[in-house]
């Protein structure tokens, strides 16, 4: 079994940014595709970012060039930097993790107000 754990997630003006990170624990696994979704009140959990094992990206549109996200295999650890963030990227992220199992971290809250 794999266990994700997110931190980073905060309260931040527009314009602003944050760094999110996801960690991946336990034994016996190998992880491919890891990524972030987010969910708002009242709305569906979307995508917002995957990466694959061998580091090609895919990206929602509505965070393409604010958003970067990065991993690094050795750590089992997945990030997202978000830049330029607006009161509608508030939401719930959600790190996930396919081994090839589609794993879920808790989520982070992240608020976007002035």
């Amino acid at each position: 079994q794999v266990q994700l754990v997110e931190s980073g997630g905060g309260l931040v003006q527009p314009g602003g940014s944050l760094r999110l990170s996801c960690a991946a624990s336990g034994r016996g696994f190998t992880i491919y595709d890891m990524g972030w979704y987010r969910q708002a009140p009242g709305y569906q959990r979307e995508l917002v970012a995957m990466i694959e094992r061998g580091g090609r990206t895919n990206y929602a549109d509505a965070v393409k060039g604010r958003f970067t996200i990065s991993r690094d295999n050795a750590k089992n650890t997945v990030y997202l930097q978000m830049n330029n963030l607006k009161p509608e990227d508030t939401a719930v992220y959600s790190c996930a993790a396919d081994t090839p199992f589609r794993n879920w971290g808790q989520g982070t809250q992240v608020t976007v107000s002035s």
